[in-house]
């Protein structure tokens, strides 16, 4: 069972031009593989096509494990205080997996996104599972109690409330620090649909508390990478 310390981020050689340079060959691979993910899910071709489909894609495969690194992909920093952390389920942009999603500062300190789910993070039909509403709220909140990646936090406790079904399609979640106690970070949040029509009403609502390790709250210079979730 691994610990989790300063010793969990992975100082990288990478320049910050060669990290964007990867970012963007490497995420046009993520972006290729959740189309195909998406349409894999909505299509009727007879088996014959799907055999084919299924060679091309071990082929691919194959490929790319040419040169692939074993164990957890990991957050990485460098010299110029770029990190990063590409196999993240909600914003790694390396990760089909994930939208990705890409958080925006406001000037009152609120932390927030708009992105579209598609048919892959169905639950009930036409809407988003409730779970991966959770999980993009869970990344939401630890990144705004991080405070601008002024300090490391995980999630200590979650409490959802889920008012109303959340259409598939664009969508928008907001964040804002409540209150900071000690190591203890309250955060409340939201996601909403952000479609033509929508009136922005929460789907789910969402309260947390999260908290800054006591090893980053004893070493802070060490510990400004923001949010682990």
């Amino acid at each position: 069972m691994s610990t989790l310390s300063s010793d969990s981020f992975s100082l990288s050689p990478l320049s910050t031009a060669e990290v964007e340079a990867s970012e963007h060959v490497h995420g046009a691979l993520a972006a290729d593989l959740r189309r195909l993910v998406d349409v894999a899910i909505r299509t009727d071709v007879d088996e014959e096509r799907v055999a084919r489909a299924r060679a091309l894609v071990r082929e691919a495969e194959l490929l790319l494990a040419e040169e692939a690194a074993s164990g957890p992909a990991g957050i990485h920093f460098n010299a110029e205080g770029r990190s990063w952390n590409w196999g993240n389920a909600v914003v790694g942009v390396r990760n089909a997996m994930a939208p990705p999603v890409v958080l925006n500062w406001g000037e009152d300190d609120t932390v927030w996104s708009a992105f579209d789910l598609g048919v892959a993070y169905e639950g009930p039909p036409g809407c988003v599972h409730g779970g991966v509403s959770a999980l993009m709220l869970d990344h939401l909140m630890g990144e705004t109690a991080s405070a601008r990646h002024t300090r490391m936090t995980v999630t200590g406790t979650l409490t959802l409330r889920y008012v109303q079904p959340l259409p598939l399609g664009p969508v928008r979640m907001e964040g804002r620090i409540t209150s900071v106690e000690g190591r203890k970070v309250v955060v409340d949040a939201h996601i909403a649909a952000a479609g033509e029509g929508s009136d922005g009403s929460p789907a789910v609502q969402a309260h947390g508390l999260f908290i800054v390790p006591r090893w980053a709250h004893e070493n802070p210079v060490e510990a400004d990478i923001g949010s682990l979730d």
